[in-house]
């Protein structure tokens, strides 16, 4: 039988990068998808690409009507989900920086997007599954907001650094409620997000070198945690960060 048989995922930035592979991933294993993307034409792309068990839905993780019209609009058509991926985010080559020189509406961008974007998807996440049996709520996180590793992104380490504390907050407030949150901490994975460092041989290979498997992550190398996260083979891990890393925050 497939992991995810009988459940509904809905993955915040799934119309590219991990959060695509993610999806599609979890409609392998059976479960239905709704692919939330800003942009709409990505959305759908992915959304036919997948078939029949998955939908495309528009939202902008900034902002708060936006994203409970996703979970009001999956609910009214028996699509409210069990497990919801809070993956969408932004990183801002070229202008975050250290804190000395980040501009405060650079800040305010990235901690918009990422981290109160990630609070709007988890608040709801949770109205919804209080309305039915619980669920799994997994998110994005960062080395960056574990170690050093993000020194030039101040913005982008806080926001993930944020991300971290809200799993163990929530997890621990909604666990008797049979909700579950945890977050996946991938290395330096090569998407469209980081072309900046895989386009510059330099910079990717300053990065990789501190990658102790040798290796720049890929979306696939997350998919596998994620359907673990979700399934009911989790059912006691909730509050933990799960490092899918090659060894990168083990040094």
């Amino acid at each position: 039988m497939a992991r995810l048989e009988g459940r509904t995922a809905l993955v915040t930035g799934a119309g590219a990068g991990i959060g695509r592979s993610v999806a599609e991933r979890f409609a392998r294993e059976d479960a239905r998808v709704i692919i939330a993307d800003r942009d709409a034409d990505a959305a759908a792309s992915v959304a036919a690409s997948i078939g029949e068990r998955a939908r495309a839905v528009v939202v902008d993780i900034s902002d708060e009507s936006s994203v409970e019209a996703a979970f009001t609009e999956a609910a009214a058509d028996g699509w409210s989900p069990d497990v919801v991926v809070a993956n969408a985010g932004v990183q801002l080559f070229g202008q975050d920086a250290k804190a000395a020189d980040l501009d405060l509406d650079v800040w305010r961008r990235t901690i918009d997007i990422n981290l109160t974007g990630t609070f709007l998807t988890v608040k709801h996440a949770v109205r919804a599954m209080l309305a039915s049996d619980g669920g799994s709520i997994i998110l994005t996180g960062s080395p960056t907001g574990l170690t050093g590793e993000g020194q030039d992104f101040t913005a982008y380490s806080a926001s993930k650094a944020g991300i971290h504390g809200l799993t163990r907050t929530v997890a621990a407030a909604y666990a008797r409620d049979g909700i579950r949150v945890n977050t996946v901490v991938p290395a330096y994975t090569e998407t469209g997000l980081v072309s900046t460092i895989s386009d510059d041989p330099e910079s990717r290979a300053a990065i990789v070198s501190r990658i102790p498997v040798g290796r720049a992550g890929t979306p696939a190398d997350v998919e596998g945690i994620m359907v673990f996260l979700a399934s009911s083979d989790a059912d006691f891990a909730t509050g933990a960060l799960f490092a899918v890393d090659g060894g990168m925050t083990s040094l």
